[in-house]
């Protein structure tokens, strides 16, 4: 069965397509700079790169340019779109009552299109995309997997705030978490390299969004992100946890707008924030290596709040099985592993140094030392794959 699985922004729309019988990725690529001039980078593994610049002036237009590359006897990997058995699209935010991944309707639309008030960014585009490909495609099962999903079960002590209880019954106002689709599938990776699904497991997302999550029984307990993703550990360009009363303060001492303080500590704060050169990880590393205190600075704050988080992650799992970092810099920033995990024996936590330091980009890898009580993880993430395993299920339900 072919899955096709699509991920679409406000002006772009990732794709990727998956033989489920073989277990195989066979073509993925990414439509850039939709509504204006357009681009596209397709791939197929063994094959060159292609890139081209088409018009795109709007999702649909995107949708069947990639169908075309898709069922192109050069550049693709299928004979016709009949091929492709079901669509399965990512949703940042699924509210309260998408609380699984679900086929999607009529109805599971309107609620979507219903909370995009408390999902503004992510929301539009992510719906404009299953628009448009239920348009081009409307005869097979479209299924909404949603990262908020992973959270749905989390105890009410874990996700009520503690303000006044009737702002959560009227506004919803509640800790939703994020980046569930990741820690899903990397706990269940770590899981089967423990041979245990009960195993309690931190699971840290690091990347220019960020998020940690404890996860217990193959559900998750706790997560650093909240009512939106800007909760939790700094990030690129976000603050993360803060101090409400900075919010009203900087309102009222420099007469900021809601919208422009927003901005500042969702857009101008984090890594780009304290360091002054920028939201990306490689490239404080790279000033504070050359003597850039204020990047030094950075680093050192985003490697001490993931190590408070762990900690109190620890303390609410009575223990811990295992610590697996993913994404962008999960994966990638050995000097961050290893920062996080220094001085944390007492967690039974410690790395071997030299695994770390010879770590493969984008290889699974335990980086345990010996004698060490919770076993630490590189695992890279494949939320694409998670997608169309959940797309998978549902839609041989559906038949």
């Amino acid at each position: 069965m072919k899955i096709l699985v699509v991920n679409a922004g406000s002006s772009s729309l990732k794709y990727q397509l998956f033989d489920m019988e073989r277990g195989l990725m066979l073509c993925k690529g990414n439509c850039e700079r939709i509504g204006m001039d357009g681009m596209i980078t397709h791939k197929c593994p063994g094959r060159e790169d292609f890139h081209a610049t088409p018009a795109f002036p709007d999702h649909r237009a995107a949708i069947g340019y990639v169908l075309g590359l898709l069922t192109d006897r050069e550049l693709g990997s299928i004979g016709s779109v009949a091929e492709i058995a079901a669509v399965g699209h990512r949703f940042a935010h699924g509210g309260e009552r998408l609380r699984a991944s679900s086929v999607l309707g009529a109805d599971e639309i309107a609620y979507l299109e219903s909370i995009v008030p408390i999902n503004p960014l992510h929301g539009p585009p992510a719906i404009s995309g299953f628009k448009a490909c239920k348009e081009v495609m409307p005869d097979i099962p479209h299924v909404g997997v949603v990262d908020t999903s992973y959270y749905s079960g989390l105890e009410p002590h874990a996700y009520i705030y503690p303000i006044p209880y009737e702002l959560y019954e009227k506004d919803r106002i509640r800790r939703y978490g994020f980046h569930g689709t990741s820690h899903r599938y990397v706990a269940g990776k770590a899981a089967e390299l423990l041979g245990d699904p009960s195993a309690k497991i931190i699971t840290c997302h690091l990347g220019n969004g960020s998020s940690i999550t404890a996860t217990m029984n193959g559900k998750a307990v706790d997560t650093s992100m909240g009512f939106t993703p800007q909760d939790g550990v700094p990030m690129g360009t976000r603050s993360g946890a803060l101090d409400p009363t900075v919010v009203t303060y900087l309102m009222k001492k420099e007469g900021l707008t809601a919208e422009e303080t927003e901005k500042l500590i969702n857009g101008r704060s984090g890594l780009l924030g304290v360091s002054g050169v920028s939201s990306d990880c490689r490239d404080v590393r790279e000033a504070a290596a050359k003597g850039n205190e204020r990047a030094a600075l950075a680093m050192k704050i985003l490697v001490h709040h993931v190590k408070k988080i762990i900690g109190s992650f620890y303390a609410e799992l009575n223990g811990a099985d295992a610590l697996v970092f993913t994404a962008g810099i999960g994966e990638n920033d050995r000097e961050l592993r290893k920062e996080v995990c220094a001085d944390m024996t007492a967690l039974g936590i410690a790395i071997d140094e030299e695994v770390n330091a010879a770590c493969p980009r984008g290889e699974t890898a335990e980086l345990t030392a010996k004698g060490a009580a919770v076993r630490t993880f590189v695992i890279p993430t494949n939320e694409e794959y998670m997608i169309a395993l959940d797309t998978l299920r549902l839609a041989a339900q559906n038949k």
